[in-house]
């Protein structure tokens, strides 16, 4: 193998698992979330609300959120634009994972400051393409190989 090649290869054996933060108040669809990006290699942090995601998200830095739109106590849409108003917290990927489907629901949330949308029920290989498209590059590759092929 050349050295080339086995520096990058043992580069990505020694990095961390992409850390993503799932907001979602319905504990079967968490669940959900949890096994499909487990299965894709990530390591996850798990909110049933969204009181306290402004400060997890500064804290733990994650490299993509998913948040539900319809949240107890704060809506999504306030909590995105709090984290995109926040130096700390302004770069991270954010993804609406929710039920609002409309053409005018998805402007909506896209304009709020979220980077991508998927509307519930959604499929988990939409899912998994969806986030593979913003981590390939972070995705375990033996986990995530067929997901990050072109």
């Amino acid at each position: 193998m050349e050295q080339a090649q086995l520096f990058s290869h043992q580069k990505k054996q020694n990095s961390q698992p992409p850390l993503i933060l799932a907001v979602e108040d319905n504990e079967d669809n968490l669940l959900l979330l949890s096994y499909a990006l487990e299965s894709l290699g990530c390591k996850l942090i798990r909110q049933n609300d969204g009181s306290t995601t402004s400060l997890v998200a500064k804290e733990y830095q994650p490299d993509l959120i998913l948040l539900d739109i319809l949240l107890p106590g704060i809506s999504g849409i306030d909590i995105v634009r709090s984290l995109k108003q926040e130096p700390l917290t302004s770069h991270i990927v954010v993804i609406a994972v929710t039920a609002l489907a409309s053409t005018e629901d998805r402007e909506r949330i896209l304009s709020a400051g979220f980077n991508d949308y998927i509307s519930k029920p959604y499929m988990i290989e939409d899912l998994e393409a969806l986030v593979g498209r913003y981590l390939c590059q972070e995705l375990n590759p033996d986990l995530a190989y067929n997901l990050c092929e072109d």
